[in-house]
């Protein structure tokens, strides 16, 4: 139902065709929002020129910057130097445009990426600068606290209303299954649902599993941008999570009792966990605009492996 605030609204979402954007825009548009959203074929963000376009061409009231290049360990390990480039170019530009053409509220979607490796359970957004990221997606990290001292300082010079979001890991349907740059959950899935329909006995998986996550259904993070953008009011930021870790281990349980696999799961621990634990304070997001995840985790996970078993 269109809502008085969105009703009136020109949106631009960075990102708005990708998996978290899309969940945006379709939430935005039944909110009565006008959104645009712009490709990277047409307007190329990582460069002034292809931002400033888009900008001219297509005026607004509100920025969510969900555009971004990513992946998960695998990417991160083999493109650090592409990952760090592209982001924070993408960023520096959209956030400089949204200053110099005074857009009334921006929202910067950022990621629990960019802790500390060793920050304190659970992560407080105080601790944000106490040290550098993981090693195997710092460069995605850096790049991302890059524009938290940007929309800080352009607040404090200019007064540009931005809301900077840390998000937690995130899963659902329209989740990349790419396996060189899909996520942990959808490289489960995966791995589940062809050993369920092949019969296989065991599947292998990164890791060993005792690295913990907070995951975050894709809705329920869409709907804390919209919320932040309508009510947040600090350049500050605020942690976007559910509050509960688990081992990826009980995750990947989990993810095979849905697919209907029942063979055994092993661990390469050859390969990286990433970082060892990673639980968000939620606390501020509900005090400052009454944000909660509603979604369980079975019944996120559910909804996802049917998403994926649909496209297999």
């Amino acid at each position: 139902m269109p809502s008085l605030f969105w009703g009136k609204r020109r949106v631009l979402v960075t990102g708005g065709a990708g998996f978290l954007g899309s969940h945006v825009v379709r939430l935005l548009k039944s909110l009565g929002a006008s959104v645009y959203v712009p490709r990277s074929a047409k307007y190329d963000l990582t460069t002034e020129a292809g931002a400033s376009r888009l900008f001219i061409d297509h005026p607004c009231d509100t920025v969510i910057h969900a555009a971004g290049y990513v992946g998960g360990i695998l990417a991160n390990q083999r493109e650090p130097g592409t990952m760090f480039y592209r982001n924070a170019m993408m960023g520096l530009n959209v956030l400089e445009q949204c200053r110099r053409n005074r857009v009334e509220k921006t929202v910067y979607v950022g990621s629990v990426c960019s802790y500390p490796l060793y920050a304190s359970i659970p992560f407080r957004e105080c601790e944000i600068w106490a040290g550098y990221p993981e090693r195997t997606n710092g460069a995605y990290g850096m790049a991302k606290k890059l524009h938290l001292v940007q929309a800080q300082a352009n607040y404090a010079e200019f007064g540009t209303d931005t809301a900077y979001l840390l998000l937690a890991n995130l899963y659902g349907p329209g989740d990349s299954p790419d396996p060189l740059r899909s996520h942990f959950v959808p490289a489960i899935i995966k791995r589940a649902l062809n050993a369920q329909e092949t019969g296989l006995e065991s599947i292998r998986l990164w890791g060993t599993g005792k690295a913990t996550r907070d995951l975050l259904y894709v809705e329920d993070a869409a709907e804390a941008i919209v919320r932040a953008a309508e009510r947040y009011k600090s350049p500050d930021p605020v942690n976007i999570g559910t509050g509960v870790s688990r081992p990826v281990s009980k995750i990947a349980s989990i993810i095979s009792i849905i697919a209907g696999y029942h063979g055994r799961i092993e661990w390469d621990d050859s390969k990286p966990d990433g970082q060892p634990n990673r639980a968000l304070d939620v606390s501020l997001a509900e005090r400052e605009f009454g944000w909660q995840a509603k979604t369980p985790l079975t019944a996120g996970l559910t909804k996802t492996v049917s998403w994926f078993r649909a496209i297999s």
